[in-house]
């Protein structure tokens, strides 16, 4: 029987490789909006982040999703990123 593919995708922290399930998708989309898409189905530019509370303040401090939407991200969605992580 042929094993089911695990899709990977890398942390824009930690620049590691880890299966979907363990990551949280942010996402700009071409309106502009930059939302935590929960579903990671939702169109637009999208990056990925280990679901870790220390990633995403590393995140915040190092300004990584910052230079990669190339704009200032509101500090309400760290808030809602750190609130998935710990329901997660």
């Amino acid at each position: 029987m042929k094993e089911k593919k695990i899709p990977l995708r890398r942390c824009v922290v930690t620049n590691e490789f880890l299966p979907k399930k363990e990551l949280m998708r942010i996402v700009k989309n071409k309106d502009g909006k930059i939302f935590l898409d929960e579903t990671s189905r939702a169109n637009g530019h999208g990056a990925y982040l280990k679901k870790s509370e220390e990633i995403v303040l590393e995140a915040k401090k190092r300004k990584v999703l910052n230079r990669i939407f190339a704009c200032e991200l509101p500090d309400e969605l760290y808030k809602e990123m750190l609130e998935f992580v710990r329901k997660n």
